[in-house]
């Protein structure tokens, strides 16, 4: 087996900030922001849902339509994200965002809770498909120095998707503008007609070197490099030198035993902290965001036209707690982040039940409690999905991310809007709290592993944290 080695990592990594990773970014990242703006119109539009003149749903069914969502996210994660290493990472985040956008749009056109629910279930197949390529493409086009940053900021604004989607239910359900019976069903229209732009815009997103270079095609990554090369010495001057090369075997896809090898027996510590992660967070996000209507409309009054108002400070939260603490992941370091932001969220989650359990909190107390706690779980949340993408190998990355996005979600996530649903509809304070409880115990134990047992992966590269699977098999067996 011969060994290719090459320089392209150490490139990639040298490189400046400049225009064109702000076009990677901004043409990728909006997979969060559309995840985002779905989440937030079914959770704004909840009570309008419920109404015999729209599709006269229960609150149940309204928590099942979430557990729907989640559980397409789960399917089209591991389904797109094996073909993701297989075909590569550019086909991939083009096929499922038109996944996504057609099955949007046929949410739009919903007469029943049967019909919405198969269209809920389809768009969470698309933006789960989203997670695993896109994950992996920007880490593996992001320089090594801010990619926990940049990472963080990118999940992070899921909540710029939370408040568009929160001020188009606001505009849309308004009596004079369209009303609750018609401004739902404009507003997923609205959502694909954002994803047929921004499809445009990622057509011109390269595929990535790293993965080519895995694959053996050795002359398309060089071609993409110098053209990256161009594009930022133009801009910023002429670029360092590099001395550093990695080696990389060309090889199929990884088989599903060989995936399972790295995950249960090569890096099993770290599979562990990264399921860990992955399952609190699904469950302390989706068990609150996905019934964040009812719980307005059940125990503070909110009229369901005025839901979206008491979105907006949580999206707040959420945007600015990734923007502001990530570069601390990439200074202060990986694990003591990771561990606090967890921790922390966790005890913000138990005082804001136990005060909501006793009936202190009214709605903009309680969307103000909320904020406040977010803005860590927002950073702790993304910082999962940053720990599964940068700690595995090149030719599993997409697998993994899929694998425990999945199981994760699964766990943690499908379960958490059902249930929920069904303890929001006892109307018992204490039942609802209870749930706030388990949601607080599980990141808080996650953050303990993860202040223990995470990689420092700060500032290194993907190739030193992880090194490529065909090149150290091919070493072992020469050195054998």
């Amino acid at each position: 087996m011969t060994l290719l080695h090459t320089d392209i990592p150490a490139r990639l990594d040298r490189l400046p900030w400049s225009r064109w990773h702000w076009r990677v970014v901004i043409a990728l990242g909006v997979a969060w922001v559309l995840d985002g703006l779905e989440v937030t119109l079914v959770g704004s539009i909840g009570g309008v849902l419920e109404r015999s003149d729209t599709l006269g749903l229960s609150a149940t069914q309204i928590g099942a339509s979430g557990s729907l969502y989640i559980g397409g996210a789960v399917v089209g994660a591991l389904m797109f994200g094996r073909l993701a290493d297989k075909l590569g990472r550019k086909k991939l985040f083009l096929v499922t965002l038109l996944v996504y956008t057609a099955a949007t749009f046929a949410t739009a056109f919903s007469p029943n809770f049967a019909f919405f629910a198969v269209c809920r279930f389809l768009t969470g197949l698309g933006i789960g498909g989203e997670y695993a390529a896109i994950n992996s493409a920007i880490d593996e086009l992001v320089p090594a120095r801010v990619r926990g940053r940049v990472a963080l900021a990118i999940n992070g604004s899921f909540w710029l998707g939370a408040a568009l989607g929160a001020g188009l239910s606001l505009v849309l359900l308004d009596p004079r503008v369209l009303g609750p019976v018609w401004g739902w069903r404009v507003g997923f229209g609205l959502g694909a007609l954002l994803a047929v732009a921004i499809l445009l815009v990622r057509r011109d997103v390269p595929e990535s070197p790293r993965w080519l270079i895995a694959h053996g095609r050795a002359d398309e990554a060089e071609a993409i490099i110098a053209r990256i090369e161009a594009e930022v010495a133009a801009q910023h001057g002429p670029l360092a030198p590099v001395g550093t090369r990695v080696s990389f075997v060309r090889q199929a896809a990884p088989t599903l035993r060989q995936v399972a090898h790295v995950l249960l027996h090569q890096y099993r510590r770290r599979s562990v902290v990264a399921m860990a992660l992955m399952v609190s967070q699904a469950f302390f996000y989706n068990a609150i965001f996905f019934t964040y209507a009812l719980v307005l409309t059940r125990f503070h009054g909110v009229a369901e036209g005025r839901v979206a108002l008491y979105i907006f400070p949580f999206a707040l939260g959420n945007v600015l707690g990734p923007l502001l603490l990530g570069p601390l992941f990439d200074r202060v370091g990986r694990r003591r982040m990771i561990g606090l932001t967890y921790v922390l969220s966790g005890v913000g989650l138990a005082l804001t039940g136990a005060a909501f359990m006793a009936g202190w909190l009214d709605a903009l107390t309680q969307a103000l409690c909320w904020s406040a706690v977010f803005f860590l779980a927002s950073a702790a949340a993304s910082s999962a999905y940053l720990t599964v993408s940068e700690v595995f190998p090149l030719e599993m990355r997409a697998l993994a991310i899929s694998v425990f996005y999945a199981v994760g979600t699964g766990a943690g996530g499908f379960a958490a809007p059902l249930l929920f649903g069904m303890l929001i509809e006892t109307g018992s304070r204490g039942a609802v709290t209870v749930g706030y409880a388990i949601g607080a115990v599980l990141v808080i134990v996650a953050g303990l592993i993860a202040w223990r047992y995470a990689v420092a992966a700060e500032r290194r590269s993907l190739e030193d944290i992880a090194p490529p699977m065909g090149a150290a098999a091919a070493t072992r067996r020469s050195a054998g």
